[in-house]
């Protein structure tokens, strides 16, 4: 008997590790099959929550994934490959997304055409046979480049052409005015799938700008002459721009007009030729005094390397008259030649 009760025992301790299926709650938890989701609206037990955190969220996350385990087996099932399979049905849920939806790639303006004519796209073979070259060439890359080279290793030259002008260099710059020309066509379309007005090649065309962006563009260019558009001829049914920041493109206006009339452009005349004569050249009273210290400094320094010897031989000559008299040379002595009558000496002792 004590053999029986311990079996059992031991049986209960078993069926106590193991939950039951059946969960009971206060309100009913929404279960979303579609997202494999469930909301649970019942009340956060704060008092269980802090006597065991991790006991009160493992309980509370079982009991949850259960119900969501329930919904899932009540769906219909059907086996595939030894293995049961559930139909899952549409989620019910709208999820917020992160990011908004992606937009159609919009056509280019080929595309369109070719969509409305029926044009289908044809997929283009990686080599063809080139008969002249006797081998087979890609249709695109670098290496068709080289084929390209290899091929036209010789140019014919018109009739009608310079025969001095380069057939080559004129390849190259038509080559590189056809990849221009594409990378415009691309631009267009990016700016025109953005619904961004582009102006024409030169000039806005009827289809890119309104009757008001031309008569504004008429107005500006006959503005933007030097008289500001004084003598310039009216055109018929010419119309005045008008509108928001029209004023910020018309040049004549950040300018003062000429007067029209005689008197004002005599006195315009004579206000300029005054100010043209009366000019006085600005005087930069810093720099001037700079200046004339630097000459002033500059001459003193040259006074005092030629001033120098000088001073030595003034005191030479009052030592020597100190020496030999009252003059610094001496005195001629007598006796020695002879005069000639009628000429004059020119050393000797003066007479006072």
């Amino acid at each position: 008997m004590d053999i029986v009760q311990e079996v059992l025992q031991k049986q209960k301790k078993d069926l106590e590790k193991y939950k039951p299926i059946t969960v009971e709650k206060h309100l009913e938890v929404t279960v979303d099959v579609g997202h494999l989701m469930a909301t649970d609206p019942n009340y956060f037990d704060d008092d269980s929550f802090k006597k065991d955190q991790e006991q009160y969220l493992m309980d509370l996350t079982r009991d949850n994934t259960q119900l969501l385990i329930n919904a899932v087996w009540e769906l219909p099932t059907e086996r595939e490959e030894e293995a049961v399979v559930a139909k899952m049905p549409a989620p019910k849920t709208v999820l917020p997304r992160a990011r908004k939806l992606p937009v159609p790639k919009p056509l280019t303006k080929w595309e369109e055409i070719a969509k409305a004519k029926g044009i289908k796209k044809r997929v283009r073979d990686k080599k063809v046979y080139d008969e002249v070259l006797d081998k087979w060439v890609p249709t695109y890359g670098y290496q068709r480049f080289k084929a390209e080279k290899e091929k036209d290793w010789v140019l014919e030259v018109p009739q009608n052409a310079d025969p001095n002008k380069d057939m080559f260099q004129e390849k190259r710059d038509l080559r590189i005015d056809r990849i221009a020309k594409n990378e415009i066509a691309r631009m267009r379309n990016i700016a025109r799938a953005k619904k961004i007005q582009t102006p024409r090649t030169g000039f806005l065309g009827p289809d890119a700008a309104s009757a008001r962006e031309l008569v504004t563009a008429a107005n500006v260019a006959k503005a933007s002459t030097a008289s500001v558009g004084k003598f310039q001829e009216k055109l018929t049914n010419e119309k005045q721009a008008r509108g928001i920041g029209v004023k910020e493109l018309m040049p004549g206006l950040k300018r003062k007009r000429a007067p029209i009339t005689l008197p004002g452009e005599k006195k315009r005349n004579l206000e300029i030729v005054n100010k043209v004569l009366n000019k006085k050249p600005l005087i930069d009273v810093e720099k001037a005094i700079s200046l004339q210290k630097a000459e002033a400094r500059a001459e003193r320094d040259n006074a005092d390397q030629e001033g120098g010897p000088k001073k030595k031989k003034k005191q030479q000559g009052k030592k020597a008259a100190k020496k030999g008299g009252a003059f610094g040379r001496k005195k001629p002595k007598g006796g020695q030649g002879k005069r000639v009558a009628g000429k004059r000496s020119v050393g000797g002792r003066k007479r006072r």
